[in-house]
């Protein structure tokens, strides 16, 4: 299984603060994200290098709470 996925975007435009990305394997998918998440000197036209990775411990945690929580509210009820 794989944790990490990269891939090439391109800064089509920002507006409202959100930049606006193109997949460059397919422009015709594109996305939104906060400007803020963006290196502070990219600008429109540029070629990003977007990773996006899962952390496997953060998730087993965030779901040991959930199950607490739920059991919780099952003992109570």
């Amino acid at each position: 299984m794989q944790d990490e996925s990269t891939f090439r975007a391109s800064l089509d435009r920002v507006e409202e603060g959100l930049a606006v990305l193109l997949i460059r394997e397919d422009e015709s998918i594109r996305f939104t994200l906060p400007r803020s998440l963006l290196p502070a000197d990219a600008r429109e036209g540029d070629i990003l290098d977007v990773t996006v990775r899962r952390d496997t411990a953060a998730t087993k945690e965030a779901r040991r709470r959930v199950a607490e929580r739920i059991e919780r509210l099952r003992s109570r009820g």
